[in-house]
């Protein structure tokens, strides 16, 4: 078997931007495969399964194959994997092969260990599009008590994630030549409309805040207006990225949006919705017995979370998410390894 460090390499050198993952489906497979575990692999993920000596609970570690187009702006072969002292470079090496890396040979250490129940290994596709296919994988996977989510989270422990909601601000106007803008009758600018709501958006439903994560976000991201340089637009439009938190569940906030703007809210997505670790938590138990320096956090960013978000779940990896989806990508190898042995030990403790 490859060490940790080997496995990322292999994986890395096989590009598997979303909707090619075949290949690098295949490899994992094989390696699991030629390793001794029992693994399935199947339109929505690739799924290793140790059994405990017992029946007990199922305790699901799950990530991703897929990565984000390498883009521009890189310095090194961004499917060449490249080492320079610690530190490994490519595409997916952080975000998240790493952990795909780390929970595969975690599966093999803690083989034969488990007192009881069973640790399903989901490795899903698709994860940075909105066609991911964790929630089949979790479905397949049978009653799932409790979770890990590898992303990359310098192995620190995300206790709660935001969710990501999707808005489209629509503002309507009267379309006239600009040199009558000034005459009345009840002309509207839908431009000028929608800027109104668009200085009402800062703090606009932060009356209600996380403990953790502290208040929702909603942030315009793109504009769209206009017909022609001297003709007042009929519409006008806006694209709100609303950064979410458990202190708003989402039919709530599209209701307070909705009531406190003038333009038209159109709800166009609101499927990743925000999730936290239990208070009663016996999956945070066990990783504090595994780690007792462990550091706990509230992550900005969404993940296959949402799909286990009724279950006892934390969010831990290796790698740094301020590097994905950027050039020159990298995770720094000590956390690999320390990410392998951190799993597998959180098996065997949650599973005694």
């Amino acid at each position: 078997m490859p060490t940790a460090t080997g496995l990322l390499e292999e994986l890395i050198a096989i590009p598997s931007v979303s909707g090619t993952e075949d290949a690098v489906a295949r490899h994992v497979e094989d390696t699991a495969r030629t390793a001794g575990l029992d693994v399935v692999r199947d339109d929505a993920s690739v799924t290793i399964t140790v059994s405990g000596r017992g029946p007990g609970p199922t305790l699901a570690f799950l990530t991703h194959l897929d990565t984000v187009p390498p883009g521009e702006g890189w310095t090194r072969d961004p499917f060449v994997p490249t080492r320079e002292g610690d530190r490994l470079y490519g595409r997916g090496s952080g975000d998240a092969k790493a952990s795909v890396a780390a929970m595969l040979l975690a599966a093999l250490d803690a083989s034969g260990k488990l007192a009881r129940g069973r640790l399903v290994v989901l490795f899903g596709y698709g994860e940075e599009t909105r066609h991911t296919t964790m929630g089949t994988a979790v479905a397949r996977a049978g009653g799932i008590d409790a979770a890990v989510v590898g992303e990359p989270t310098n192995l620190d422990v995300s206790i709660a994630q935001r969710g990501l909601m999707m808005a489209d601000l629509l503002a309507a106007g009267d379309q006239r030549h600009a040199g009558y803008a000034a005459d009345g009758g009840g002309f509207s600018n839908a431009i000028t409309a929608l800027a109104k709501d668009l200085v009402r958006l800062d703090g606009i439903v932060a009356e209600r805040r996380h403990p953790i994560l502290g208040a929702t976000t909603v942030t315009p991201t793109m504009l769209e207006a206009g017909v022609s340089r001297n003709v007042t637009p009929p519409a006008a439009k806006a694209v709100l990225d609303i950064r979410s938190t458990p202190a708003w569940p989402h039919d709530e906030l599209a209701r307070a949006l909705a009531e406190r703007l003038e333009c038209k809210v159109v709800i166009t997505s609101d499927r990743l919705v925000p999730c936290e670790t239990p208070a009663s938590s016996r999956l945070l138990h066990a990783a504090r017995q595994v780690r007792p320096d462990l550091l706990t956090f509230g992550s900005p960013t969404c993940s296959d979370w949402v799909f286990v978000r009724h279950v006892d779940a934390i969010k831990c990896g290796p790698g740094t998410s301020r590097r994905s989806h950027t050039p020159d990508e990298y995770v720094d190898l000590p956390e690999v390894d320390e990410a392998r042995t951190f799993y597998a030990r959180l098996a065997e403790e949650y599973l005694q």
